[in-house]
């Protein structure tokens, strides 16, 4: 039954408060098969309930499918008993998709912590955000249901600070800047995004070059205030300085001597939603980035923290 307080809140966000040791994807499959109605009927999972409300069904199985264990490398940054940070290396599908079942980094992460493959999305599991095959960095993983969902809820509400180091065709003319574009898929090519200023979705990034090498590209740090799907490299794309390799949103030609896209995740800093210690976690650049750097720069060693 519905109380008072609970008036007014979608049928799935309900349900998470009630049952959280049941995956969102499963309550959601739940509600759309009607194994889950509101007062013996059907209701979609956005419908806001009403006091009294009588809720009731059960919820459905998961599907047979699943991530397989598989053995590999795993570049782990920190972990405890509640999650874990990684660096993702460039080349690696995140997770099991089309065409896609076998070798991407959530079957290393389930041979590695065999109870993360009941967390979140069967095929998803444990994932708080995604990083693209092609961008190399930081990423971070969930142990359990709760988790999962307290530091989903810290990315929606832009309590993470994400920053990346990209590579950029050009010799950008201001130091530093903002950039606000909505993003949303491409209005002819359904596989890239765009900036749609009318149909897209806020997204905020902001940008602080830290070097220029052979006088026609920028080293930059860059900081998102937003998560959306592409959201740099279209940004970056938007302003005319496209990310060195991108082979979607630069030009082929530019990018033949690069490996792909140059575009790293180098740092992440949030609060355990535990013990409420502020992490700050980094990581390095990834062996072949920092190789491209250093022969731009005529050979020598490039650090960084000097370019700042």
């Amino acid at each position: 039954m519905v109380a008072r307080r609970q008036a007014g809140i979608r049928l799935d966000h309900f349900l998470v408060q009630v049952v959280p040791d049941i995956s969102r994807s499963v309550l959601s499959s739940s509600i759309r098969s009607g194994a889950i109605v509101v007062n013996t009927l059907a209701k979609k999972s956005s419908y806001r309930l009403r006091e009294n409300d009588s809720v009731t069904g059960h919820w459905l199985v998961e599907s047979a499918m699943h991530v397989e264990p598989e053995e590999m490398p795993l570049q782990i940054l920190y972990e405890d008993e509640h999650l874990l940070v990684l660096s993702k290396p460039p080349g690696l599908v995140v997770h099991p998709g089309s065409g896609n079942h076998h070798g991407t980094l959530v079957n290393g992460l389930v041979f590695h912590c065999r109870n993360i493959a009941g967390v979140g999305d069967a095929l998803r599991p444990g994932i708080v955000h995604r990083l693209d095959k092609d961008t190399s960095g930081v990423m971070l993983v969930a142990k359990d249901e709760r988790i999962l969902r307290l530091l989903a809820d810290e990315f929606k509400n832009r309590r993470v600070d994400k920053e990346y180091i990209a590579l950029l065709h050009g010799i950008m003319r201001e130091r530093r800047g903002r950039i606000v574009a909505a993003i949303g898929r491409h209005s002819v090519n359904r596989q890239k995004m765009a900036v749609r200023e009318m149909t897209g979705r806020h997204a905020v990034t902001s940008w602080e070059v830290i070097g220029e090498l052979e006088n026609r590209f920028s080293l930059v740090r860059l900081r998102i205030e937003t998560g959306r799907t592409h959201q740099i490299r279209v940004h970056m794309s938007h302003l005319g300085f496209p990310v060195a390799g991108d082979a979607v949103y630069g030009s082929h030609r530019q990018n033949q001597k690069f490996p792909r896209q140059m575009l790293h995740a180098s740092r992440l800093v949030f609060v355990h939603p535990i013990t409420g210690r502020r992490l700050d976690i980094q990581a390095p650049l990834w062996p072949d980035l920092h190789q491209i750097l250093n022969d731009l720069n005529g050979g020598l060693p490039l650090d960084i923290k000097e370019c700042a």
